[in-house]
């Protein structure tokens, strides 16, 4: 390894601890999401459903270019924020019924959720949308998985795979939708600064060597959905436990790439590990693949 490789050893570490964290924190969400009833989709076998997140993802990602270039960049701040609160309430709310009557509980998840947003509004330091990315990503993870069986997010990952090396490699688009939204400060991404004192807010995005490791919301959502799907329709815990040890050696060799300096689609790898990992479990185990 470089020398100059060497001293990034930390930052790769933290972010593979932040994709893991995001694992953990979904598998735990997973079963009050479902005993409060919060599901994405009616028919958790269907594997058309994977065809409608396709869909919808081509959609939004055509509004956000369009967006971009009408400069309205004030419509993206204005769903992300919306989507932030519906999501960390959707996430705290089915917790704070175990303890409170749920008028205090809905109360207590929106006032949490609008404070949090407040927050990352006024002050989005790269700590603050990495903390509220690891609830927002953990709970959308949750809810698609529990939402999900194992087929149709065999699926899903495939395809959002081959979308995102074509999006990447060729299209270049999801290139251009990153470097658009990226001063807005928000949290679809997680950020690990390479040295301390290190600013997001300060950051001007004009140099070609950036002073943190950036890495999309949805790299660490979506085979988390595969995790959290497996434990939740297998029963198997050590099933969930090896795809989870299949997404982080994805990570890993996804990261050795970056570490030379081109831009990766994360998908691609991430996906191939989860799903790998997810395989080999289920044959230790002795349940069906599919």
């Amino acid at each position: 390894m470089a020398k100059s490789e060497s001293g990034l050893v930390v930052p790769v570490i933290i972010m593979g601890l932040l994709m893991l964290i995001v694992e953990l924190i979904a598998l735990f969400l997973g079963a009050p999401l479902d005993a409060a009833g919060i599901h994405a989709f009616e028919d958790p076998d269907s594997p058309a459903n994977s065809l409608y997140y396709i869909g919808f993802i081509l959609l939004f990602t055509l509004f956000i270019l369009l967006i971009i270039k009408w400069d309205k960049k004030w419509m993206i701040q204005l769903m992300i924020f919306g989507a932030i609160i519906s999501t960390i309430y959707y996430v705290l709310c089915p917790l704070f019924v175990k303890f409170f009557p749920l008028n205090t509980s809905i109360v207590l998840s929106v006032s949490i959720a609008v404070i949090l947003a407040l927050i990352l509004y006024v002050f989005p330091e790269w700590y603050v949308i990495d903390f509220v990315g690891l609830i927002v990503g953990a709970g959308a993870a949750a809810i698609f998985g529990i939402s999900l069986s194992v087929i149709p997010v065999l699926v899903l990952l495939v395809l959002l795979a081959v979308y995102d090396a074509i999006a990447v490699y060729q299209t270049k688009h999801m290139v251009t939708l990153a470097e658009g939204v990226m001063d807005l400060r928000l949290p679809i991404l997680f950020i690990v600064p390479k040295h301390r004192g290190y600013s997001f807010r300060e950051e001007t995005f004009d140099k070609e060597e950036r002073d943190a490791f950036f890495m999309g919301l949805g790299d660490a959502v979506i085979p988390s959905v595969l995790v959290v799907s497996a434990y939740f329709f297998t029963g198997s815990l050590t099933v969930a436990v090896f795809a989870i040890i299949g997404s982080l050696i994805g990570f890993a060799v996804l990261m050795r790439l970056v570490l030379k300096g081109n831009p990766q689609a994360g998908l691609p790898f991430l996906n191939t590990g989860v799903i790998i990992g997810y395989v080999i479990g289920a044959l230790v185990v002795g349940i069906p693949v599919i």
